[in-house]
């Protein structure tokens, strides 16, 4: 199966700062993301349902904007990559998602994140 990238956008009323933070904080990831986190050398260890997933962070702008590769793909060129910016007409924080997946699965990736950013709202209170 052939592996595509996607992206995503979603509005928060939250400041980027605060969206940053719920992006890269241990404390904060499992509010929303994962059951468990631990950051060590770069790397972030996120757990779901007793397993682990690890990711390499490739580029981190404070703020900004977070890139990680998971280790299981890291002889591709996929990635995660959450970008903030403020809308300059309604100055919300626009949080960008760009994901890999397989072809196939496109929809049902776009609506796991729908999902889990309707968690990141709640856990920012906007």
């Amino acid at each position: 199966m052939n592996r595509t990238s996607f992206t995503a956008e979603f509005l928060f009323r939250a400041s980027p700062t605060i969206i940053y933070k719920f992006l890269t904080t241990p404390d904060c990831l499992i509010r929303w993301f994962c059951e468990e986190c631990k950051v060590v050398d770069g790397k972030y260890y996120f757990e779901w349902d007793g397993s682990e997933e690890i990711a390499q962070v490739l580029e981190d702008v404070e703020n900004e904007l977070l890139r990680l590769q998971w280790e299981e793909y890291e002889d591709e060129d996929e990635f995660l990559e959450f970008k903030l910016k403020r809308s300059p007409v309604t100055n919300e924080t626009i949080l960008e998602i760009t994901a890999f997946c397989d072809d196939d699965e496109v929809d049902t990736e776009t609506e796991v994140w729908s999902a889990q950013m309707e968690d990141l709202r709640r856990a920012t209170g906007g």
